[in-house]
């Protein structure tokens, strides 16, 4: 039987954000603030927001980025999105998405571009993996749409 993954963490306001109350939800994991990739993953579901609300979604970011870290990030992009803070990567490593990276020669671990779909029972029913930042809220909401047509 599978577990729900469910979590609270921290959100960019200072609030407690429990997934148990915001199902079915989207979240997405992405590496940090004010990159480039980040940067357009974070519009590009910002955009799609008010689509992902209609079909009854709520849509979360986490990274390891602390609140003010996402309060500037928000701010400067007019984000629309709830973006939570894993600092201590504990629902990182719960969804396995904190994996080994080469950066400029080195061994590091960073978050891998992942998206978890959660149903009202906080069960995964869709997951991206390695995702490219471009176009990729499109394409949740494309499988979103075609699971509720």
């Amino acid at each position: 039987m599978p577990t729900p993954m469910l979590f609270t963490l921290p959100d960019d306001q200072g609030q407690t954000f429990n997934a148990s109350e915001h199902l079915p939800l989207i979240i997405y994991f992405y590496p940090k603030d004010n990159t480039p990739g980040c940067t357009t993953e974070a519009q590009q579901f910002s955009t799609l927001l008010p689509q992902f609300q209609q079909l009854g979604y709520t849509v979360a970011g986490i990274s390891r980025d602390n609140q003010k870290s996402h309060q500037n990030f928000i701010c400067k992009f007019s984000l629309e999105l709830t973006l939570l803070s894993d600092c201590d990567e504990k629902v990182c490593r719960q969804f396995d998405v904190i994996k080994e990276k080469n950066m400029y020669g080195k061994k590091v671990f960073g978050i891998e571009r992942s998206t978890f779909v959660l149903n009202q029972q906080g069960l995964i029913v869709h997951e991206w993996r390695k995702v490219k930042a471009l176009g990729h809220a499109q394409q949740v909401l494309a499988t979103l749409l075609n699971t509720h047509a």
